[in-house]
């Protein structure tokens, strides 16, 4: 019998980062059942994000662009989580700065830049290092400074509640619809769990102080980090999360670690 080679299929074509993705509801729903039953699994956060906020770089880009000091960042183009690994400069920040309070959310969680941008390049093309385009850059910007927003904004990364209060702050800074999602999702599982509104309270009071604190897209991070925390807090309009510290402590009361 004469063997037929059979051809290997083309390779499809790279994503264009200019073209604004579809959303993707299935894709959706299939990652926020996964991350509401493990809300340690980062992966299904960002296949959220390339499911549902469609064009939301495209448009932060845009905006970046209407301000003087976000044009020279754009200009600039740095690379975020090449700056956030250098390990010599994060110590040179001084004591009391953001950046000093980043260094200890580093040291305690165990968390890094290279470990957030390795977990974003496996489920989004556009955000992988290699793509040389503006909105892909600002892809890879909005994913570097969500740890800074964490020290920022004063919830904690490693516990449930307070991913939750900062994805509904994200969702009113930025207004991708993956954010929100992940936000109604959460509030509503932790209604069920705790039996109690008080952490969907604390969500909806991270989506307020999202949207009046100051658009913190268009900051430069360097400078930034060596500002002294309590000042920049106060000049970006950041609020104490007053509900989040209440929802947490009755979530302890109850010995309830995970929504």
């Amino acid at each position: 019998m004469k063997h037929v080679a059979i051809p290997t299929p083309p390779a499809p074509p790279a994503p264009n980062p200019g073209v604004a993705l579809k959303r993707d509801w299935r894709t959706a729903f299939a990652a926020l059942r996964r991350l509401l039953a493990d809300g340690n699994d980062t992966a299904q956060v960002f296949r959220i994000m390339r499911a549902l906020n469609a064009d939301v770089s495209q448009r932060s880009y845009r905006r970046l662009l209407s301000s003087a000091q976000g044009g020279r960042l754009a200009y600039r183009r740095l690379e975020l989580s090449q700056r956030l690994c250098d390990r010599d400069w994060i110590e040179s920040l001084p004591e009391g700065s953001v950046g000093a309070a980043y260094r200890e959310f580093l040291d305690s969680t165990g968390y890094s830049a290279s470990g957030l941008a390795e977990i974003s390049q496996a489920e989004s093309a556009f955000q992988n290092g290699d793509v040389e385009h503006p909105y892909a850059w600002m892809g890879r910007r909005e994913r570097d400074i969500h740890d800074i927003w964490h020290v920022l904004t004063g919830y904690k990364a490693d516990e449930h509640l307070g991913e939750l209060c900062l994805v509904a702050f994200s969702y009113a800074q930025t207004r991708g619809l993956g954010w929100g999602f992940i936000a109604l999702g959460g509030g509503l599982k932790s209604i069920r769990t705790t039996r109690s509104l008080a952490a969907a309270r604390a969500i909806g009071e991270g989506y307020r102080h999202g949207k009046a604190a100051s658009w913190l897209h268009a900051e430069d991070y360097e400078a930034l980090l060596a500002e002294p925390l309590d000042a920049a807090r106060e000049r970006l309009n950041i609020a104490e999360p007053a509900r989040y510290r209440a929802a947490q402590a009755r979530l302890a009361e109850a010995g309830i670690s995970a929504l």
